[in-house]
């Protein structure tokens, strides 16, 4: 999906404009003039159009003008996987990030595609992480009970439509 974003001139007598990848940006910010003929250097980049995720990423980053390529470079690389770690990661779990250095690689987080605590729990005894509980125990557990001690290194976040729950390690 095509992402287009908006340069807004920090200078008012500017018209700002629209772009869809780094070339026209770099063409369009070159020959902008303001109303005294004098060329315009800053822009504060907007999102406009494209994926739920891609616009959760420019928000959860941060990105300025001096990111441009670098953004349009690994959003055509990444998978949505990816991408939702660099939301997490540098959003909810406060983690650093530079879009000419960073990659999702980075970040130490622990991400499950699941709907709530209790569903992790009910994961984490399916997977034997609790030890080995025969089945006829398991009917026996508190779910409840361990969703609430999972929610102290847990937390739940909702990305594009998709509900997660993460851990920042």
């Amino acid at each position: 999906m095509t992402v287009t974003l908006f340069a807004q001139p920090y200078d008012h007598s500017a018209t700002g404009f629209f772009f869809e990848n780094a070339n026209t940006f770099a063409t369009k910010a070159a020959s902008l003039r303001n109303a005294h003929g004098q060329p315009v250097e800053e822009f504060e980049i907007q999102f406009i159009d494209g994926a739920a995720t891609d616009a959760a990423l420019v928000d959860t980053t941060g990105l300025h003008q001096g990111d441009i390529t670098a953004f349009f470079e690994k959003i055509g690389d990444w998978d949505e996987d990816q991408k939702r770690t660099v939301i997490i990661g540098a959003g909810a779990c406060g983690y650093a990030f530079d879009w000419h250095t960073g990659c999702p690689e980075d970040f130490d987080v622990d991400i499950y595609e699941m709907e709530s605590l209790r569903e992790l729990a009910e994961y984490f005894v399916d997977e034997g992480l609790f030890g080995d509980i025969p089945e006829r125990l398991q009917g026996y557990l508190d779910y409840d009970a361990i969703a609430r001690d999972l929610g102290f290194d847990y937390s739940e976040i909702e990305i594009s439509g998709v509900r997660m729950i993460y851990r920042c390690c």
